[in-house]
């Protein structure tokens, strides 16, 4: 019967279809499948979704096909048009979904479907059901607000303003964007990929501007939707409590909106949903239940994911421990720990961890809750970190414990060493007993309570006790030999004792020469000494770790047999101080001193000014320089080598604030030599003499003193003497001649007859005449007329004035005429105020020839005063020609003072 109704169905369908009038005109008889009707629409406003139900009634054998169509605005506008089929859907009712870019309550939005009976027959549109937007009254509304939107998506905003207010204005985060007409007075924006803000809040602004001039505000969110969860695992600790933990990737700011639920649902169980947090979640384990369907479901405002997961409870044993205690010894330490839960029926498997070490792993099994380990192979005295993790047949490792640390106990060992000092009684020693504890390892101070010190002779025995703060004892002894002991006490026992022997006094031992040390580039101490076959349990080297400075804090260093070098780093000692270091050899009768080096670990040029000895002794040619100076003083920052001597000569032009000029050195190579004599100075001179000490690194801090040289008073009375010596001798040789002499004397010494010369006036004179030529200039000179007239008078003839002759060049005064001239007369003229006293010769011959020098600008020679002059020279000549009867003349100048 159904498939003869279906064939009835189809042919009048064909036939419907067949019959219709193609004039135009309708025909009202035609059958239409019934109208659809929309059973119930609802309108979720926050994700902007319409729900529409309607009623089926499926009764062909293909699908059904509804149309469905979406109106907008109070005009139903058509913005969404589309075919739904429905396949293999009961009959009842049937709801479509359908999300709006714009928000609902921004317009009305209207649905109508109708039905197309056998997929091609349409039905009559159902009526029109709205959901209807907001009106608004006194105030511009805007859509949406208050809402997360979803990140990167594409959102439209709408503002609802009153009736007869129109919206000029829309911005989004400040950015205004174009208006978007939605129905008559609804506008809208469009805004892409909305970001997340980076500031704390993650909201973004939303305001609208209408003609009233009013703006409005809103605010949305936008957020992302949830992750799903990655790398879903569980495990329990102890069979009793499952703990499932996951990542969940994105991380949410703290200020989110798009709050987040985190849900786990055990599939294969009637447990209840379990609220969860982000990452973790812990529930309660099903007595007597082994298999476990999990879900985890993540969802906010903006989604939702899930992840599943599958697991046997007893594979996902994670043990948990919990340390019990350690108890360390000396090589080995006993770890303990325990395990929450009940494990007798589980193979418990566990690792020890020991740093500095290894791991090591051990076996639980039989035991309820509890383990215990022991960690052999320790150093003595160490400090050790030590973890424990468990398994149920290490399948999965639980995680490591804190880690505990423990310090095993010392294995201490005193280094022992003496410092022997004689007393002025012969018979007694004080012996210092010098210890330090050495202790393994790298652990902290050693909790010693005390020390034990003995010592014996002669099967005496004698013993101490010394506080833990103290490590050192001292102890009078006689010349013989002791041995002594220290014992280190523990709060676990006391240590092996240290010993030391000191050996019977010899009298008759010599100390070793001391060598000196050179400075190395490293600025430490490189020792080295000859290997002495006596020697059989090593060296022991001493030194102060201050110099030789007093208190000397003592320090060694001990060495195995066979090794007879030592290099010490320059970080346990100071530059520019010395260090004695002595070598003991070791023998079964005590140490014995081997050598003795002397050096400094960096030298310095900074040492002491040595002391000058006055007064220094000195002579007109030399200089005596004494001193003293410690040489040897262990004080000084470097080893004293020899002296330096620097001469410099003081000088009367040596500029102010400058050093006198060096005029040598004088190296003194011999530091033991305190003296030298400085040769070649000049006489009556000062000098400074410097004296500094010299090192390696050069000269030190000076010493100086000005010396002045004495005169030597024996070149004067050379020059003085030899003079008066000459001329004794030549009174000696001359004196048979005495009356020669005497006549050629008088000669030369007396004033020719009638002159009257006054030495002081014609001194004057010339002063004051050459004072004022000096004062005239060269230019002002107009004229010079140089005049020379020779006087020659015969002998034996009266003297008469002739014509001046001009002569060439005038004969220098003194000079003798030529063999062909006349004989002449000498004329002596003494001119008292020459410093040499110069005695000037005239040749004149009766003032035939005279010499007139004159200067127009400076004398004046009247012709008349000339002529008297000369006639009065004539006639004076000629009444003394007469009356003497050798040949001489006197000759008389005269110099005017109206001249100058």
């Amino acid at each position: 019967m159904t498939s003869v109704r279906i064939c009835l169905i189809n042919l009048l369908g064909l036939y419907l279809t067949f019959s219709e009038d193609h004039s135009g005109f309708c025909l009202d008889a035609v059958w239409q499948p019934p109208r659809p009707s929309i059973s119930h629409l609802q309108a979720i406003s926050d994700k902007q979704t319409l729900l529409v139900s309607w009623l089926v009634n499926h009764s062909g054998l293909v699908g059904d096909i509804y149309e469905i169509q979406i109106g907008r605005t109070e005009n139903c506008t058509i913005i969404y048009n589309r075919n739904v089929s429905l396949f293999s859907v009961d009959s009842g009712d049937y709801t479509w979904t359908w999300t709006s870019d714009l928000p609902l309550e921004c317009v009305d939005h209207s649905v109508r479907i109708r039905h197309f009976f056998n997929q091609s027959v349409p039905s009559l549109w159902s009526n029109w059901r709205t959901n209807h937007g907001v009106q608004a009254k006194d105030k511009t509304k805007i859509f949406p607000y208050q809402r997360v939107l979803r990140e990167g998506n594409r959102a439209m905003f709408c503002c609802v303003p009153p009736n007869g207010v129109h919206i000029t204005n829309m911005t989004f985060n400040n950015n205004q964007y174009p208006l978007i007409s939605i129905g008559a007075r609804v506008k809208a924006i469009a805004v892409d990929n909305l970001t997340i803000p980076t500031r704390v809040i993650k909201a973004l602004s939303l305001s609208c501007k209408d003609t009233t001039g009013k703006m409005n505000y809103v605010w949305n969110y936008v957020s992302f939707p949830p992750q799903k969860p990655r790398n879903l695992s569980c495990v329990t600790s102890h069979m009793t409590a499952v703990t499932c933990t996951w990542d969940s990737g994105r991380k949410r700011y703290p200020y989110d909106r798009n709050k987040q639920t985190n849900t786990l649902y055990i599939e294969n169980s009637d447990q209840a949903p379990i609220n969860c947090e982000q990452s973790s979640c812990t529930f309660p384990a099903i007595p007597l239940f082994d298999e476990y369907n999990i879900s985890v479901v993540v969802k906010n405002q903006l989604g939702e994911e899930t992840e599943s997961y599958s697991f046997n409870i007893a594979d996902r044993v994670f043990p948990v421990v919990e340390w019990d205690r350690v108890s360390p010894g000396v090589t080995n330490a006993t770890v303990s720990w325990i395990i929450q839960g009940n494990w007798s029926q589980l193979n418990l498997l566990c690792q020890v961890n020991t740093d500095p070490g290894s791991t090591t792993e051990l076996s639980c099994k039989g035991v309820t809750g509890f383990c215990k380990d022991s960690l052999e192979h320790l150093r003595p005295n160490t400090r050790y970190s030590t973890r424990v993790r468990c398994s149920v047949n290490g399948r999965l490792w639980g995680e490591w414990t804190q880690p505990i640390s423990f310090t095993t106990y010392p294995l201490l060992t005193l280094d022992i060493w003496r410092r022997i000092k004689q007393l002025s009684n012969p018979n007694i020693r004080q012996v210092t007993l010098l210890w330090t504890p050495l202790v393994p390892g790298s652990a902290a101070a050693v909790n010693i309570q005390g020390y034990i010190v003995r010592w014996s002779h002669n099967g005496q025995n004698w013993t101490e006790w010394k506080d833990s703060g103290q490590t050192q004892a001292e102890v009078s002894i006689d010349p013989g030999r002791y041995d002594f002991t220290v014992q280190a006490v523990l709060h676990t026992g006391s240590t092996v004792p240290a010993h030391i022997t000191i050996p019977q006094r010899d009298d008759g031992e010599k100390l070793p020469v001391e060598k000196r040390l050179n400075s190395s580039t490293d600025a430490g101490f490189n020792l080295s000494w000859d290997q002495q076959d006596t020697v059989t349990c090593g060296y022991t080297v001493e030194w102060c770790i201050l110099g030789d400075a007093v208190p000397c804090s003592l320090r060694w260093m001990k060495l195995p047999e066979g090794n007879n070098t030592l290099s010490l780093h320059a970080r346990h000692f100071k530059a520019g101080r010395r260090y004695t270091f002595n070598i003991y050899g070791c023998t079964e009768h005590g140490h014995s001193l081997l050598e003795m080096q002397t050096g400094y670990s960096q030298e310095l040029n900074f040492v002491q000014s040595p002391t000058l000895v006055e007064p220094v002794q000195s002579t007109s040619s030399s200089v005596t320089m004494e001193w003293r100076y410690s040489e040897d003083d262990p004080a000084h920052s470097a080893f004293v080598t020899g002296y330096l001597v620097t001469v410099q000569e003081v000088g009367t032009d040596t500029l102010p604030g400058h050093h006198p000029a060096n005029l040598f050195n004088v190296s003194v190579a011999d530091p033991q030599r305190k003296s030298v004599t400085i040769e070649g100075l000049q006489q009556n001179q000062d000098y400074v003499f410097s004296v500094s000490a010299l090192t390696k690194e050069g000269p030190g801090l000076p010493a100086s003193i000005t010396i002045r040289t004495r005169t030597d008073y024996s070149a004067h009375l050379a020059r003085i003497l030899t003079p008066i010596v000459l001329l004794l001798c030549c009174i000696i040789f001359l004196w048979p001649q005495g009356k020669m002499l005497k006549s050629w004397l008088r000669e030369i010494f007396a004033y020719p007859a009638g002159m009257n010369i006054k030495t002081p006036e014609l001194d004057s004179f010339l002063h004051e005449a050459s004072e004022r030529l000096q004062a005239q200039q060269v230019e002002e000179c107009s004229c010079c007329d140089i005049e020379i007239l020779n006087t020659r008078p015969f002998v034996n003839a009266t003297t008469t004035l002739s014509d001046p002759e001009p002569l060439s060049t005038p004969p220098p005064p003194g000079s003798r005429s030529p063999p062909s001239t006349l004989s002449l007369a000498r004329v002596p003229l003494q001119a008292d105020y020459c410093p040499q006293s110069t005695t000037v010769f005239w040749d004149s011959t009766a003032l035939q020839h005279t010499a007139c020098v004159t200067n127009k600008t400076y004398f004046h020679t009247m012709e008349k005063d000339l002529s008297e002059a000369q006639r009065a020279m004539s006639s004076e000549s000629n009444e003394r020609s007469e009356s003497l009867q050798e040949s001489c003349s006197d000759v008389y100048g005269y110099i005017s003072n109206d001249a100058l």
